[in-house]
């Protein structure tokens, strides 16, 4: 069981329970799943290219990313329907928490002048949407073996439907928020 799971069953939950006076256990707020896109229109024409950023992410989230394609062309990205224009991966259950305490512990650590990750990008459901310039950040990337850096973006999506009980669950889980000045 990973150090995020334990301390979620243990402590995060009956805490923010109790907190936000949530009696039905059903009701729990939790993390329902994560998603990891990598956009890669740039070398949308280049197939090598794409096997090898899709292994990259491959090795970050620990399982195959699905390809995504374009739904309709758009002339003005030069973009035909039907291109290959990014991948995405969803992660669920141990996988989830091994790849948030990994970001969490290891990864967010590692950005060059990290202060913390800003407490503003929640959307009205409560989901969390995090970007990195840089995929190389995780360990899993080997930075001789690298062409180009790509960025990624990482949703936590939650079952609260309320920012601000999302947020609690975040930070009790250990995310690294930007501290306020009171």
């Amino acid at each position: 069981m990973t150090q995020i799971l334990e301390k979620y069953q243990k402590t995060a939950a009956p805490k923010i329970m109790e907190e936000f006076s949530i009696s039905n256990k059903m009701a729990q707020p939790k993390i329902a799943k994560i998603v990891v896109n990598m956009g890669i229109g740039e070398i949308k024409e280049n197939k090598e290219e794409q096997e090898k950023a899709a292994s990259e992410l491959g090795d970050i989230v620990g399982q195959k990313p699905k390809v995504t394609r374009a739904k309709k062309a758009i002339a003005g990205f030069n973009i035909r329907e039907g291109q290959v224009v990014g991948l995405s991966a969803t992660l669920r259950g141990r996988r989830l928490y091994a790849f948030l305490d990994k970001l969490i512990n290891v990864t967010l650590p590692r950005l060059r002048d990290f202060r913390g990750i800003s407490r503003t990008a929640f959307d009205k459901q409560g989901n969390y949407t995090l970007g990195l310039a840089e995929h190389t950040v995780f360990p899993e990337i080997d930075l001789g073996k690298i062409t180009r850096v790509r960025g990624l973006e990482i949703t936590i999506v939650t079952n609260t439907k309320d920012p601000k009980i999302s947020e609690r669950l975040l930070e009790e889980l250990g995310m690294p928020f930007v501290k306020e000045d009171n």
